[in-house]
Parts: C-alpha cells; sequence; structure tokens
C-alpha cells in the first residue's frame, strides 16, 4: 500500500497506467465483458466501475490532443440513451477535468478495446459499464 493512492491501484494496474504512452488507451469494463480478448487484462474483482474509474483519474491525464479522450459503448438500439453507469461514469469524468464521453457503436468499441493497452475488468453488474479513457501527457510544470 501507498500513502495517498485509492487502494483499488493495485501494482499490476499502476504499473500499466505508468508504462502507458501518451495516447494510448485503457478500457475500464463491467463483469459481463468479454475482456480476455484485449492484450492485457488486469480484474479488480469487487470492485464497480465507477470507483475504479475514480481511482484511476486520479493518476492518469487525459489526452487533450484528440477531440474525446473517453469513451462509453452505447446502448444496442439505443445509441442516444445514457443508462445510470454511464451518467455516473460521465460524472466522474467531469469531476477529474475530463470532458464528458462520446459513445462508440458496441463492436467499434469492442475493436478499440481490444487495441488498449490494457483492459481492466471490474464486478460491474450494470449493463453499458464500460469506458475507454486515452491518456495524455503531464507539462513540464507538472500540472494537468
Amino acid at each position: 500500500m501507498l500513502i495517498g493512492l485509492d487502494p483499488v491501484l493495485t501494482p499490476d494496474l499502476l504499473h500499466a497506467l505508468a508504462a502507458m504512452g501518451h495516447g494510448e488507451q485503457i478500457a475500464l469494463v463491467d463483469a459481463n465483458y468479454p475482456a480476455t480478448r484485449g492484450r492485457r487484462l488486469i480484474r479488480l474483482a469487487g470492485v464497480d466501475v465507477v470507483h475504479a474509474l475514480r481511482a484511476v483519474l486520479s493518476v492518469l491525464p487525459a489526452d487533450t490532443f484528440v477531440a474525446a479522450p473517453a469513451a462509453v459503448m452505447q446502448v444496442v438500439d439505443a445509441p442516444d440513451s445514457a443508462p445510470e453507469v454511464v451518467q455516473a461514469v460521465n460524472a466522474q469524468l467531469q469531476a477529474h477535468g475530463w470532458p464528458r464521453a462520446m459513445g462508440l457503436e458496441r463492436h467499434m468499441f469492442y475493436a478499440a478495446a481490444e487495441a488498449a493497452y490494457a483492459i481492466v475488468q471490474t464486478a460491474e453488474r450494470r449493463f453499458y459499464g464500460n469506458v475507454l479513457l486515452t491518456k495524455g501527457v503531464i507539462p513540464p510544470d507538472g500540472s494537468r
């Protein structure tokens, strides 16, 4: 354990976040997500996606060179809807200075997650509890 870090930030997760370069992505996904299709899998048993996201956002800068550094999976047959879990994800993003997540069609989200640096599978049981984050840079002055 380390002082000042959420204990959800496990050694494997911290390593992945630190090893990622700017412009690389990490996917936080729900318990039903087919996460074994990705390059690296990190499991966070007993942690919902909102708690995992809050912990990750406490150390991860947003990519300010892309229009949408965060994306969520759109609801099949209702792409403009925002389930409660997506609303909670967007609230966390905005609380940490990130813009709201854009929606990606389900199979586009899968393809992006499979190409991501890592997939973090949470214990989230609410459908569509998935978010893809693009890492930015930390400027020389250390600000975000």
